[in-house]
């Protein structure tokens, strides 16, 4: 069995952000194209933040009394 090789990346961990960020622009756009892409409403967006701020409010309660214990 081979060990990994150190510092060359394989796929996209070998390429350069530009490179990465053009090829995800890429299939942004294809998306898009093709109408399979999500779009936001400000409906779904609020909704996701109200969801992602009870659950980061719950997890710094926990915390909280974690660390009294």
């Amino acid at each position: 069995m081979q060990t990994p090789q150190k510092g060359r990346g394989r796929g996209f961990a070998s390429m350069s952000p530009e490179k990465k960020r053009e090829i995800a622009s890429k299939g942004g756009r294809a998306a898009h194209a093709l109408g399979t892409a999500h779009k936001w409403t400000s409906e779904e967006a609020q909704a996701a933040g109200r969801k992602g701020g009870s659950i980061s409010r719950r997890r710094s309660k926990y915390s909280n009394t974690q660390a009294q214990a």
